[in-house]
């Protein structure tokens, strides 16, 4: 069974349906070896965790026909890409463009630190791998383009997680001569853009501040007023979200939160917190936004609502409150 829906102009088989039954995980660790500089050998481990009992009540909602959908708390990263994969292809059906997927590397129930910085880019590289083989079909894969943040990123991922496949790898950014100091060079995406690209994912645009800059260029001048589609995957936009980056000192990058942001649905989403009032909050398109917490190997749902609330709202009233 698969998804019509289109991407160009006319009409073409493209995605891999997004109502599939989840798979029950196998209890394995996953693992892939890579290189980091100078030969060093980094092992990155996905483990499947005990399967979690959620008691949450379901949603019912009157648009779009859709009845009492309700997504529980994945158990493992395979269940995770799955609910990732079924809420983008019900987001894509309903017209979103510009798309979030957001979630923890370090384990599904860690906070952003948890993990060395490297080692989570590593991760998500190869989970962007895993979910678009189960999200593209193989025909397609040449016409989906995948922006790593800059170019030494896509050699790695070329001898790595997509070593072998068929996907577009590119870049936002390049080395610049100063790139010791944390410059580099933008690039055009007039440049990069192929005509016969249908799907753009962007792998973690969070290390430098123009990787953002260049999403926003590369969304207004190949998706706007097209057929694609633009998923940014663990891009830690909450930094922006939350006004990490002072408007002062990073003024294009904070009205970000102004001119791009609201465009964006965040259809997939994991966002944890530690403490004695620690929980998650959770969405998985189309559903509402939960908050959980996990009470003796259960996940409780404490609130939920239509609209994403703010992290400090999460962690200062509804947590607390509970």
């Amino acid at each position: 069974m698969r998804l019509k829906m289109q991407l160009s102009n006319s009409n073409a088989t493209i995605f891999h349906s997004p109502v599939p039954s989840i798979r029950r995980p196998k209890v394995i660790y996953k693992s892939c070896s890579i290189y980091g500089n100078f030969g060093t050998k980094r092992i990155i481990s996905f483990p499947a965790y005990k399967r979690l009992e959620v008691l949450t009540p379901s949603v019912s909602r009157d648009e779009k026909n859709l009845v009492n959908f309700d997504v529980p708390f994945p158990n493992d990263y395979t269940e995770l890409l799955q609910q990732a994969k079924q809420a983008a292809g019900l987001a894509m059906k309903d017209g979103k463009q510009l798309m979030e997927i957001e979630f923890p590397t370090a384990g599904l129930e860690s906070v952003p630190g948890d993990g060395e910085g490297g080692n989570e880019m590593t991760g998500s590289m190869q989970l962007i791998r895993e979910f678009c083989d189960c999200f593209v079909n193989p025909e397609k894969a040449t016409r989906t383009r995948i922006f790593f943040p800059e170019a030494n990123e896509v050699k790695f991922a070329r001898k790595s997680a997509f070593e072998g496949a068929s996907f577009k790898l590119d870049y936002l950014t390049k080395p610049s001569l100063f790139e010791d100091f944390g410059f580099t060079e933008k690039v055009k995406m007039a440049d990069r853009v192929k005509p016969g690209d249908e799907l753009f994912l962007v792998a973690y645009p969070y290390f430098n501040v123009n990787e953002m800059l260049v999403v926003e260029e590369l969304y207004k001048e190949a998706v706007v007023n097209t057929a694609r589609k633009l998923i940014i995957f663990n891009g830690e936009l909450d930094r922006i979200r939350s006004g990490y980056y002072p408007p002062f000192f990073y003024p294009k990058l904070a009205a970000l939160s102004k001119t791009l942001l609201p465009m964006m649905e965040s259809i997939y989403y994991i966002h944890n917190f530690k403490g004695r009032n620690g929980g998650t909050l959770f969405r998985c398109y189309p559903g509402s936004w939960k908050v959980l917490r996990k009470v003796r190997n259960k996940y409780i749902c404490l609130h939920e609502q239509e609209v994403m609330p703010s992290l400090k709202e999460v962690a200062l009233d509804i947590l607390p409150s509970a």
